[in-house]
């Protein structure tokens, strides 16, 4: 023992990686445990069993204004793993490309007018209201409460502000579905505001896509754990903690499988459902987390391997179509080093964000939906022929950022003394996304440093916000 804090981290997901990765820039004795055989949590990968490849469960991807998230990647020496996309391409419900990118002169929050202005799906008086109805979106400080403390969700709200049901469907479905993996009317108005305001206006390169160009389960373990491994983090993965207790009000120790090990300080970095399953009830009682408030959305993957190509884009937004997003998945990393990926195939990933609609129907329907919309746009689809598919559906890949979650969500210091929490569902200000987990690790490990005196780390909390963005926006915060 070198004298240092240990620190135990549970959970070997996004926000546990990212309270290790700060943490690591003092000296701590960290060892983070992981359940599952693989690091990444619910943006993780696995074995396909007939290649052999490393196919992650879903496509992520990041955006400009995800600072927290890049910061981790340049901090971890992931960075040139990931791709970034300044031009978007959406195609309409009559199958024509729009393609969506900010002018190179116009400052934010005008850059992206002219990407608009070129969306022909729209009328220039749908435009026109949406662009009144952004403005409003972007001065509403807090969540509008209509009745008592009954919150409006989105869906409610945009219809108050004269938004046609076209127009959700044609615009505001098409981002807000895709960045909450919610429905508009099980989001908060909070929730959709973040999106808009730091996604696309504040900044002229908030609204980029970032993607990832190898499988994450392959940034995970051989570049993330490898750069924590040459610091001393020592990660156990396989190994569950089955519960953890409290002390007069402190953590004692943590015991997995024969092993009792005591440490200064434990970040739980897992989602909201095991938090419940890890502590005694006499441990929830104290956090004041209204566990009945947090539900999950599913959304669903269809990985898809052709004989040819079907398109040469590198991801495509289909407008107002039950396919919501296809992407030209990276070259497949062999994970095992026997097997070799197949030669012949072309390999696409298509997703459905809040697809719970997918229960009622088959997986034979599903595919057929899928095929159906990719062959209406693009041409060369309908000339392959699809070899083999999987679909996979996590249930609760994100937590449904209700209006009843506004202010209630749990601030990283528990009211146990040695006891953090981290994860995306935790208070960071943003919806389920990657960019939240970080955050929730990084304001972990700052917690631990304040504890400790040490000073924090600096990382870039959001992009700036010109002056013409705070005038225009009528916003200060």
């Amino acid at each position: 023992m070198s004298g240092n804090p240990s620190v135990a981290i549970i959970g070997g997901g996004l926000a546990g990686l990212a309270a290790t990765a700060l943490l690591c820039e003092r000296e701590f004795e960290i060892e983070l445990f992981e359940a599952k055989r693989f690091l990444g949590g619910r943006a993780g990968s696995f074995v396909d069993p007939e290649s052999g490849e490393l196919v992650d469960h879903c496509q992520h991807v990041a955006m400009g204004c995800c600072t927290a998230f890049l910061d981790f990647c340049q901090r971890t020496g992931v960075e040139h793993l990931f791709r970034r996309h300044h031009v978007l391409h959406f195609f309409s419900p009559e199958g024509k490309r729009h393609e969506f990118a900010a002018s190179r002169w116009l400052p934010a929050p005008l850059h992206l007018t002219s990407a608009m202005a070129r969306l022909s799906y729209l009328s220039w008086s749908e435009k026109l209201g949406i662009a009144r109805a952004l403005r409003s979106l972007c001065r509403e400080a807090a969540t509008p409460s209509v009745e008592g403390d009954v919150r409006e969700d989105i869906n409610t709200w945009l219809q108050r502000r004269g938004q046609s049901q076209q127009v959700i469907e044609r615009f505001w479905s098409v981002v807000l579905v895709r960045a909450l993996g919610n429905k508009l009317e099980n989001a908060s108005v909070a929730a959709a505001r973040k999106v808009f305001l730091d996604g696309f206006l504040s900044h002229r390169n908030a609204y980029e896509v970032i993607v990832p160009q190898a499988p994450l389960g392959e940034i995970y373990e051989r570049g993330i754990a490898s750069w924590l491994r040459e610091r001393g983090v020592v990660i156990h993965v396989a190994t569950p903690i089955e519960k953890i207790q409290v002390v007069e009000n402190k953590v004692p120790n943590l015991t997995y499988g024969d092993s009792i090990r005591a440490f200064d300080y434990y970040v739980v970095a897992t989602d909201w459902q095991a938090l419940p399953r890890l502590l005694d009830s006499e441990v929830t009682q104290p956090l004041d987390i209204p566990w009945s408030r947090f539900t999950g959305s599913p959304i669903t993957s269809i990985h898809l391997w052709f004989d040819r190509p079907i398109m040469q884009l590198p991801h495509a937004v289909l407008v107002d179509r039950f396919t919501q997003w296809i992407f030209k998945v990276h070259p497949a990393v062999d994970a095992s080093a026997i097997q070799q990926p197949h030669a012949q195939e072309f390999y696409y990933q298509a997703v459905v964000s809040a697809s719970s609609v997918l229960r009622q129907q088959s997986r034979e329907a599903t595919i057929a939906r899928v095929l159906a919309d990719l062959r209406t746009v693009f041409p060369d689809a309908s000339l392959a022929n699809l070899l083999r598919f999987r679909i996979l559906t996590q249930p609760n890949a994100v937590f449904s950022y209700t209006p009843k979650l506004d202010n209630v969500r749990p601030r990283q210091q528990s009211p146990i003394r040695n006891l953090l929490l981290a994860g995306d569902w935790t208070s960071t200000g943003w919806p389920s996304t990657m960019e939240s987990a970080v955050r929730s690790g990084y304001l972990a490990a700052g917690e631990i440093f304040r504890k400790e005196g040490c000073d924090d780390v600096a990382w870039p909390e959001s992009l700036p916000r010109s002056w013409l963005v705070r005038t225009l926006l009528g916003v200060d915060h």
